[in-house]
């Protein structure tokens, strides 16, 4: 059986085109070809692929991430909007997984979650919306905090949320307000990660650091400080801090404090902090998760020695200028 002839090919053209070469059966049907012809295009040793439910690809092979996203749009209905891991890598954030795309409908259409898309229905449809393209997408802070309510490991939680907050795609402010207005229930690891991010943790391995001190019997630091020398002089920003004893820690991760280019401007940093009486402890992330015994006992050594001694002549100034206060206790 042959295409039918009389379908408006120039509609279906210009559709394909905006679309990634996505169409909806819908559409096809309203260009005028008939059922017999879409069936033909689909069938197994067809050109086209049927990637979800009256909703096809017609280069065939195998579907690209945009071709991927919109279908999943076109699945979802009008008014949808992407949410999610998806919608914060749309934003340039790095989120790790997962493979399914999270879109936001109205909470009373019927349509349920099929193959790679999981349908949220939610009576909070975001006012504000991102286009790109015929892709409408949740803005930044609802899309992160969507996708951390998808996540079961903090670390992934907190990579997400300091990634976000430091590329200035949304303040911590805004983040909280959707842990205020958003569902109750899996919101635990996005209220931790707030609360960390609060207390100033930068980064996933900052957040480790921060773990391993709390299960231990070390004081508590502050975290993210700027030290200044008394002529008010910046030395540096270190991960944590112990004053009484003058001991800085930091964490050596690439992702987040240097690149190869700026390795000198590191050591001389390094060199400038030591040479104020600061003890700088450098640890990567890597030691942290697998040989946490001897980071802290490093840690324990060195605070130890300085309390022997007067504290060095610095001043700390916590980098917080981004703390909000949020309900805590409503989960």
């Amino acid at each position: 059986m042959g295409i039918a002839a009389t379908y408006d090919r120039e509609r279906l053209r210009r559709i394909l085109r905006d679309q990634y070469d996505v169409v909806t059966r819908r559409q096809l049907l309203e260009c005028g070809m008939s059922p017999g012809a879409i069936q033909h295009r689909v069938r197994p040793e067809g050109h086209w692929l049927a990637i979800l439910p009256g909703v096809y690809i017609a280069t065939g092979g195998r579907a690209s991430a945009e071709q991927r996203e919109m279908a999943a749009m076109l699945y979802a209905g009008s008014g949808a909007v992407m949410t999610g891991a998806f919608a914060a890598r749309r934003h340039g954030l790095t989120a790790s997984g997962p493979d399914y795309i999270d879109v936001l409908i109205p909470v009373r259409r019927r349509r349920q979650s099929v193959r790679f898309v999981r349908l949220i229905h939610t009576a909070r449809m975001p006012e504000k919306v991102i286009r790109s393209g015929l892709i409408r997408v949740a803005a930044p802070a609802r899309a992160v905090a969507d996708a951390v309510r998808g996540y079961r490991s903090i670390d992934d939680a907190r990579s997400l949320i300091c990634g976000a907050i430091q590329r200035r795609k949304c303040s911590l402010a805004d983040l909280a307000e959707e842990l205020r207005a958003g569902p109750k229930h899996g919101s635990a690891l996005l209220l931790r990660g707030l609360n960390d991010a609060a207390k100033g943790i930068w980064s996933a391995a900052e957040g480790q650091l921060m773990d391993l001190v709390r299960r231990s019997d070390l004081p508590e630091p502050e975290y993210n400080v700027a030290l200044y020398a008394e002529d008010g002089a910046l030395l540096g920003i270190v991960d944590a801090w112990w004053a009484q004893a003058g001991v800085a820690a930091e964490v050596d991760s690439r992702e987040f404090h240097f690149s190869s280019d700026d390795w000198r401007a590191t050591m001389e940093r390094h060199n400038r902090l030591t040479k104020h009486g600061v003890q700088l402890l450098h640890f990567p992330p890597v030691q942290i998760t697998s040989d946490g015994v001897a980071v802290l006992s490093d840690l324990r050594d060195a605070i130890a020695a300085g309390r022997m001694t007067p504290p060095p002549p610095v001043h700390a100034v916590p980098q917080e200028s981004q703390r909000v206060d949020y309900a805590i206790d409503t989960l």
